[in-house]
């Protein structure tokens, strides 16, 4: 590693550390640069070459679609990690979330334990294509999950949608309630993942970084619960 980066071993310590600080708290690099007395530049290239790195050597704490069990019941949803309006990137425009980022699918179990994150997919998609995309349930049952009405259609469990005309009967309302009851860990799940405020406040890095970004406190969040 010294080698290659320039840095000696407690210097790479302390860049992990400086790289965690920004993902729990997005600290701005010039405030990083303070902190460690070195110049804007210097952290802006430390970050570049130690975020894939975190990634890479955490990879075997992050769960993949093959990870999950055939036999379980999975809850699962999209949350949008949001960053900042490239005018270049209109891919990146959730016409949901009115604001831009990249989409992720989580799912979790009935308790509420993570247990699987896809890879991000632009903000412009719906969850049934991110979903698709993941290819998580090419071999899995869908009627084993449980999902919002985002994904009606994916013959996964969940909430009756309310047609046109009539109302839904009482037993399709009771339906519903339970439906949501049940969806309330994912959304629980989601925001204990997002208390690392780099992904859920505006991601101030180059656009190109962002996925790599993802990817490591995707990596660093796994780690931190094993």
């Amino acid at each position: 590693m010294y080698s290659t980066t320039g840095f000696s071993r407690e210097s790479i310590v302390d860049l992990c550390v400086m790289i965690h600080a920004e993902a729990t708290r997005n600290r701005v690099q010039a405030e990083l640069a303070e902190t460690y007395g070195v110049s804007q530049p210097t952290i802006s290239r430390a970050i570049t070459g130690i975020t894939p790195l975190l990634g890479t050597v955490l990879r075997e704490y992050v769960p993949t679609a093959d990870d999950l069990d055939e036999r379980s019941q999975y809850i699962v949803d999209g949350t949008l990690l949001p960053c900042w309006s490239w005018a270049s990137h209109p891919e990146l425009y959730s016409g949901k979330h009115k604001t831009t980022g990249m989409n992720v699918q989580v799912a979790c179990t009935l308790s509420g334990g993570l247990a699987w994150i896809s890879d991000p997919v632009d903000g412009s998609r719906h969850d049934t294509y991110c979903l698709s995309e993941s290819a998580v349930l090419l071999t899995l049952d869908p009627a084993n999950w449980v999902g919002d009405k985002g994904y009606i259609g994916s013959d996964m469990i969940t909430p009756i949608r309310k047609p046109a005309y009539p109302n839904l009967l009482d037993w399709e309302k009771e339906f519903n309630k339970q439906v949501n009851k049940i969806r309330y860990v994912i959304e629980q799940t989601i925001a204990n993942f997002k208390t690392w405020r780099i992904m859920h406040t505006d991601y101030r890095r180059p656009v190109a970084t962002f996925t790599t970004t993802i990817s490591a406190v995707i990596a660093l969040h796994f780690y931190a619960a094993s």
